[in-house]
């Protein structure tokens, strides 16, 4: 008996032994080693922009070096990394089927490199996909139609590709607006848990709210079946706070941003308060595009085109409400996507019209930005993403 003991601690020390003598896979270690992230870009193709783009970025000296054209492929206008940060899908504006409805692409991930290799398309049922989103466990993959007013789930297979649609849900409606008469889905976002997924649609004034079935890819209404806005203001992008208790939403029309509390047993939204991106003196036309809290859960980041710059809002670690802290320009024309990296110290904002990226310093006690003088060029840049590199 004391035999057998003796050859089990002995077998069981060279195991564990054997595992400290392995080193952490590439990825980590490399990553950790390195402090360097893929930055993806997708974009318009429209003109001179051929699909999506890749820089390396590292957070410790600020530096961004290009990588080029990683992927053809027509109107990218959004871009996301699937979990695994094995694959990368794509919402394509550009028309790609002969029935006029467009697509959502797949690609595998080259970490190394940072090249893509197309897997295949599927058709999101709807025109104009603007959103693109993939839940924690990887199954299931959404997408927001803005032109149609609609939203699609898709199940994804073991190798990246995605199947056809599973599930497909029509918005219905309108409001007061010349550009809401009829539905206008706009992004789809997953909350804290994943269980919900919301709809910010800026033709109905409503942030729609589904229960999402990751084993079979689908999606249904939620009770209560959404939130509103204020009436003509247009929602379009909603980002959660990191306690996930709080949700923020920003109206394009309306250049608005409108604070709500998150209820996660219901999946239900309150609104706390409605807050102006603009200055007061400000009479041009203006449209917001995206909104984005710091990682510290501190700051909130709202940017405006037309008036060319990035709303920077502290957040009251309380009740969540914003307060104005500055109005910073942009370096550029039409502010689409702004990006904060995953380190929380820079702020990436595409100019889609004067085909540039703008970084910005954080501060991380005040939340104000400052330019570190690192301009990137690009055509057309609408969409950003970050990925751990190897």
């Amino acid at each position: 008996m004391k035999t057998l003991r003796y050859f089990f601690l002995l077998s069981l020390a060279a195991v564990i032994l054997s595992l400290l003598a392995t080193p952490l896979p590439e990825a980590t270690a490399q990553s950790t080693a390195k402090g360097e992230f893929l930055l993806y870009v997708g974009t318009y193709t429209r003109e001179e922009s051929k699909g999506i783009y890749a820089y390396r970025f590292r957070p410790a000296s600020g530096e961004v070096t290009p990588v080029g054209l990683v992927a053809e492929t027509a109107s990218p206008s959004w871009v996301t990394i699937h979990p695994n940060g094995r694959f990368l899908y794509a919402a394509n504006e550009g028309r790609e089927f002969d029935k006029g409805t467009e697509s959502v692409s797949a690609f595998s991930i080259d970490a190394k490199t940072g090249l893509l290799t197309f897997l295949n398309r599927a058709a999101t049922r709807g025109s104009s996909p603007c959103h693109v989103i993939v839940e924690k466990t990887g199954r299931c993959l959404m997408v927001a139609n803005y032109g149609g007013g609609s939203v699609a789930a898709f199940p994804l297979k073991q190798d990246g590709s995605l199947g056809e649609a599973s599930s497909f849900v029509q918005h219905t409606g309108s409001s007061i607006g010349r550009r809401q008469r009829g539905p206008h889905a706009h992004e789809v976002v997953l909350s804290p848990d994943h269980r919900f997924v919301f709809v910010p649609d800026l033709g109905l004034d409503q942030v729609l709210g589904y229960r999402v079935d990751a084993a079979s890819a689908t999606i249904t209404p939620n009770d209560p079946p959404f939130a509103t806005v204020t009436p003509g203001s247009g929602p379009r992008h909603m980002e959660f706070h990191p306690n996930g208790r709080l949700a923020y939403v920003n109206s394009e029309m309306g250049s608005l941003v409108t604070v709500f509390a998150y209820d996660p047993a219901q999946g239900s939204l309150k609104d706390l308060q409605t807050i102006s991106t603009l200055p007061k003196d400000f009479t041009e036309t203006n449209n917001t595009a995206e909104v984005e809290v710091h990682p510290n859960g501190r700051f909130l980041y709202v940017s405006n085109r037309g008036h060319d710059s990035i709303a920077v809002f502290s957040i009251n670690p309380g009740d969540g409400k914003l307060t104005f802290v500055e109005h910073v320009a942009t370096q550029g024309k039409t502010p689409r996507n702004i990006a904060i990296d995953p380190t929380g110290a820079y702020l990436f904002a595409a100019n889609q019209n004067t085909d540039n990226i703008v970084l910005f310093r954080i501060d991380q006690k005040t939340g104000r930005l400052t330019p570190s003088g690192a301009v990137l060029e690009v055509d057309a840049p609408v969409s950003l993403v970050f990925l751990s590199a190897l």
